[in-house]
């Protein structure tokens, strides 16, 4: 069985050296840091405790997890590993760094991933002396429990790192979709609008926080409402991911940030982990209650729903990935109540046109483009899904 390394002894480090162990694999997990390790470790011993507890697993399958795990601060432990999986900082200039050291301290042969969300993998891979071994592999956060991940060849990337790395990913279980190199994958580029139409509808003083999270939950059926999600996800890392492909697609008016998000985040107000996002999360806070107005309800979540059809349809346009692997991603990497391609068939694709043409028309504005497929689609009478 495939000795796996995991690099950064974090949250999502963490979650991915806990699947790996799980799975029977022996994995390094290496970070610079002592007290991460430590907490890494105690972390996972309290996670396998409560999964006993529960009876999801035995106690002998608990201590063997545990013992799986060889946690490291020298990257050199990582010379018997057949792939080491990346899950450190955002920042291209530190990981491309990092992936050389990474070549120097493995096999030839060893697959080096990288859980980024976002950032390019060809350009991590062009760190390497043999780039044909970079992928990304983008898990979902808890790793533990989030079927989904993205994976993702770069353009140096050779057909059997590819073949190589889906199959390990798909025998520990997991969801896997094969997606291209570019900025946000699937899901970050795809629930885009469901961050930043929202805003726009606050922005505009069409309805407040509450009442757009009301209308896209019990209208539209998401377990989370924009507002609500963006707090968990927390204000400074949402508006940094929307940045970040907003300047990746050459500022493509589509994915623009929203000053909304980046006042928040200004002043401290990043979502539950700082106590107050868009909501206030004191133990006395009282927030506003919902306008629960059907007709400004549903007009909500039509609008944020054809945003996000539309974005969707362009990435099959784009050949981002198949329509099974988009309509996937966004089921179960962000637990969207429905495939958004499925979703158009359904509510019928010219009807979605009708909706993104009058917007476009009213606002006269790139951001409502609707995708050339749709158009061609709908002139060919298609769905997407028979």
């Amino acid at each position: 069985m495939m000795q796996i390394g995991v690099l950064g002894g974090g949250t999502m480090g963490s979650g991915i050296a806990q699947v790996a162990a799980q799975n029977g694999h022996k994995v390094v997990l290496v970070d610079l840091n002592k007290d991460v390790l430590h907490n890494s470790k105690v972390k996972l011993a309290k996670i396998m405790a409560r999964l006993v507890e529960k009876e999801r697993i035995n106690e002998e399958h608990s201590n063997e997890a545990q013992s799986n795990i060889v946690y490291s601060q020298e990257i050199n432990d990582f010379k018997n590993c057949e792939i080491v999986i990346e899950a450190i900082v955002e920042n291209i200039d530190i990981k491309t760094k990092v992936f050389k050291q990474l070549e120097s301290a493995t096999p030839k042969e060893c697959i080096l991933a990288s859980n980024t969300s976002s950032l390019s993998i060809a350009s991590i891979g062009a760190a390497l002396e043999n780039p044909e071994k970079i992928i990304g592999v983008h898990f979902f956060n808890p790793a533990p429990l989030m079927p989904l991940v993205e994976i993702i060849p770069a353009v140096q990337t050779s057909e059997k790192t590819l073949e190589t790395t889906k199959a390990l990913i798909d025998s520990w279980g997991k969801v896997t979709v094969v997606c291209k190199d570019t900025p946000g994958f699937i899901v970050n580029r795809v629930a885009r609008p469901f961050y930043g139409e929202a805003l726009r509808i606050y922005e505009e003083g069409i309805a407040d926080f509450a009442t757009i999270d009301w209308a896209m939950t019990s209208l539209g059926g998401f377990r989370m409402g924009p507002f609500t999600l963006m707090d968990y996800i927390g204000n400074d890392v949402n508006y940094t991911v929307t940045e970040t492909v907003f300047k990746s697609f050459y500022y493509d008016p589509r994915y623009k940030p929203s000053f909304t998000q980046k006042r928040h985040a200004e002043a401290g107000y990043l979502g539950r982990k700082s106590g107050r996002g868009f909501f206030d999360y004191a133990e006395e806070a009282t927030n506003p209650k919902p306008i629960e107005d059907p007709i400004i309800g549903k007009k909500i979540k039509d609008r944020i729903l054809m945003m996000l059809i539309n974005e969707a349809v362009d990435a099959v346009f784009l050949n981002i990935g198949s329509k099974k692997a988009i309509d996937l991603a966004m089921t179960k990497g962000v637990n969207y109540p429905k495939g958004l391609l499925a979703w158009a068939d359904e509510i019928g694709l010219e009807t979605v046109l009708e909706n993104l043409d009058s917007m476009f028309h009213e606002y006269g504005e790139d951001r409502y483009r609707p995708s050339p497929l749709m158009r061609r689609m709908v002139l060919n009478n298609e769905k997407f899904f028979s």
